[in-house]
């Protein structure tokens, strides 16, 4: 007799991501590493994306808190993983991330810097960038810290350029130091530190990284995958690979390494779980939350319709598929906010969605707007919602 594939409808899927995103007002964390490991990684790409997600999670929100853990303790670490993605850590985690994802990109990186170089640069093949790459890093070791600029008083071939796409419209010139620090950041040999400015600031210096202990890829990518599932699960196979960005090889063999069950989710599709996972979970207290542009429970998955209406995607994303400010109602997306540029916090909800919702986002909006205080946030990538918003149109 065949045993029956238990099924996860969309309410529960919902119920699940309010506990174990840590959405739900009762389980904030007090610590910014509970945060990370909570969602996997925190995306970084955006830098007020991690400050924002974060405090949306903790129970008490705080950017010194945040500040604590990627510049002073260094128990989070940016590095550009998943999907060519800066993801922010735990230090625990990172040698998975680094042997299951960063270190592939690392070697696409440097392979298409060197191409870059032969191309757009004179006197460059695969001896002098090493050779460069040495002397980076023996300038960080001398210095402690360093801005790329800085670098390039030690290693003046950091200032040297690259024109892209020479005579078209999109021309744009890069410098070798750019690059070449973000493909010693990839490859796990630096990191970044706190900025020089705001915690809104991109301006930052290196510093160097303590090697990693040595995790074989594929128990790394295996370890990465059984998070994901106990973070997002059950999601679907093409979820994973999304969110992975690795080939449908690589993502059924780690799917069969952790063991993951099959579901049937609300749609027909199948969904996994990890192992003893497949259960119901108790519905969470009703919650609200204004989540940043490119937070991670609206990029966890890339099947959302349980989550966000098809007919919202347009307002809410950008072309390149870059998610802006959401409000969130029991597990659902229902709308975008924006901040203006005197500080006041304006949203948009896409539907009736009862007295009590609207309430709790107006708090949700109370709470975002006491802890920034003065600052004033503008999504790296902006999307037609939140500009119209920014507007007031």
């Amino acid at each position: 007799m065949t045993k029956a594939v238990p099924v996860i409808g969309d309410a529960e899927r919902r119920a699940r991501l309010g506990w174990r995103q840590l959405l739900v007002p009762s389980v904030r964390a007090a610590r910014v590493e509970d945060v990370a490991d909570a969602v996997v990684g925190l995306h970084a790409t955006d830098a007020a994306t991690v400050y924002l997600s974060a405090c949306a999670r903790l129970a008490e929100p705080s950017v010194a808190e945040v500040d604590r853990a990627l510049y002073e303790d260094v128990t989070l670490v940016k590095l550009l993983s998943m999907r060519r993605t800066i993801f922010a850590v735990t230090e625990g985690f990172a040698p998975y991330v680094s042997s299951g994802a960063a270190r592939a990109i690392a070697l696409k990186e440097r392979s298409t810097l060197l191409k870059h170089l032969r191309e757009h640069a004179e006197g460059w093949d695969e001896a002098r960038l090493a050779a460069t790459e040495r002397e980076v890093l023996a300038a960080l070791a001398r210095r402690g810290e360093a801005t790329t600029g800085e670098l390039a008083e030690d290693v003046p071939q950091l200032r040297e350029s690259m024109v892209m796409a020479a005579g078209k419209p999109y021309e744009a010139r890069q410098s070798v130091g750019s690059r070449l620090l973000r493909l010693l950041a990839s490859d796990g040999h630096v990191r970044r530190c706190r900025p020089r400015g705001s915690w809104l600031s991109s301006s930052y210096p290196w510093a160097l990284v303590p090697q990693w202990p040595d995790v074989p890829v594929r128990e790394a990518k295996a370890e990465v995958v059984r998070r994901w599932l106990a973070a997002y699960g059950p999601g679907t196979v093409e979820d994973v690979k999304w969110w992975t960005g690795w080939t449908l090889g690589d993502v059924r063999r780690a799917l069969a390494d952790v063991g993951a069950l099959e579901v049937a989710l609300a749609d027909g599709s199948a969904g996994l779980v990890l192992p003893g996972d497949a259960g119901p979970v108790a519905a969470p207290e009703p919650w609200a939350a204004l989540l940043p542009a490119l937070d991670p429970a609206v990029m966890g998955w890339r099947g959302r319709d349980w989550y966000l209406r098809p007919g919202d995607v347009p307002a809410l994303f950008d072309r390149a598929g870059n998610a802006g400010p959401t409000v969130w109602w029991c597990g659902e997306v229902v709308g975008g906010w924006a901040q203006r540029a005197d500080g006041e916090l304006v949203w948009r909800l896409f539907r009736d969605v009862g007295v009590e919702a609207e309430r709790a986002v107006a708090v949700a909006a109370e709470r975002l707007a006491a802890w920034l205080g003065p600052v004033r946030v503008t999504p790296r990538f902006r999307t037609p919602l939140e500009r119209e918003l920014v507007a007031g149109v």
